[in-house]
């Protein structure tokens, strides 16, 4: 623990003219105390620490020395990949790995370009959950993402429904979507591979056996398939609905983007009212009534009746609320 703080605090020092007792104890979360300790230590072991005294005073390197310890780790490394999206590596308890990478990376820069990493961050942020959603940490995450970086078999238990299930995983990556955390795996001995939402396992062991993963996996690849599917497995009915111009361009951000460009493209020509009558793919009658109800008096729903019968008795009530 110490020699990684000492290993820290010289990069720290390569990294900068000078720093403060103050600034090393609250980067190093540590008293000034304990970096008095550690400058001397490293002084007794030839780091050329040096403490300038007074009101603007604080510790350097002298003699422009270059520490050799800047090699990244090889989970230093991965986890600078993800620098991007800070919660993210919080979440998955590769912060302080992901911390140690960027000092690495810039004790090694020229002096000129060691402010890289601090002019990007304030120029590009990453905020992956949606507006109005407070997303929660599962439990259980860091111990998946620690079997996915070490490709770990894992013995997991989760809610399937009102049900309980258990597997054994090969964790092949984890996927982050709005704020939820997803696991795509495959389950050993099947050869087929699943997704599995995070916040749904009750319990994740890790083995201490290995698997070998497929060469040719591609995860980004894997995810778009998989979420194409899952988005029209729960479109399983339609609805005929009339749109105007103003409609039929709010559309794809009323409903599934891809289901609605698919259904204005299949879709004939304007009506002499310049209206285009589309039929739709929809989970449910109950969501397309949600769903329509955004676009107003722009579209025109056909068929289901019963879907149009309930638009019609809402707006009955509509003209009396507001004709009073």
């Amino acid at each position: 623990m110490r020699a990684a703080r000492l290993i820290k605090m010289v990069l720290l020092l390569q990294s900068r003219p000078s720093m403060t007792a103050a600034e090393l104890a609250r980067e190093l979360e540590v008293s000034e105390r304990t970096v008095t300790r550690d400058a001397q230590a490293l002084s007794e072991a030839g780091v050329p620490v040096y403490a300038d005294r007074g009101r603007i005073g604080g510790y350097r390197l002298v003699g422009g020395y270059r520490t050799r310890l800047t090699g990244l780790a090889r989970g230093e490394a991965e986890a600078l990949f993800l620098s991007g999206v800070p919660g993210a590596l919080r979440e998955m308890g590769l912060e302080d790995t992901a911390s140690a990478a960027r000092l690495k990376v810039s004790a090694a820069l020229l002096p000129s370009l060691r402010d890289a990493s601090r002019t990007a961050a304030q120029r590009f942020h990453l905020d992956a959950p949606n507006w109005f959603h407070e997303p929660d940490t599962p439990e259980l995450l860091p111990a998946v993402a620690d079997a996915v970086w070490d490709d770990r078999r894992i013995a997991a238990r989760y809610r399937r429904g009102e049900h309980a299930a258990e597997r054994e995983l090969e964790p092949y990556g984890l996927v982050l979507k709005a704020g939820v955390w997803y696991l795509c795996a495959r389950v050993s001995g099947h050869g087929s591979f699943r997704v599995y939402r995070i916040d749904r396992f009750t319990a994740v062991e890790a083995g201490a056996e290995r698997f070998e993963r497929e060469p040719d996996f591609d995860l980004p690849a894997f995810w778009e398939e998989r979420a194409e599917q899952f988005a029209r497995s729960i479109l399983r009915a339609e609805v005929v609905v009339r749109l105007s111009a103003k409609g039929a361009r709010r559309l794809p951000h009323t409903v599934d983007p891809l289901s609605a460009r698919e259904a204005l493209a299949r879709a004939g020509g304007p009506d002499g009212s310049g209206w285009v009558t589309v039929t739709l793919p929809v989970e449910s009658e109950e969501v397309a009534h949600d769903q329509l109800t955004a676009l107003g008096a722009e579209a025109e729903v056909l068929a289901p009746a019963s879907l149009r019968e309930r638009f019609a008795a809402e707006a009955a009530r509509l003209a009396e609320l507001y004709g009073r």
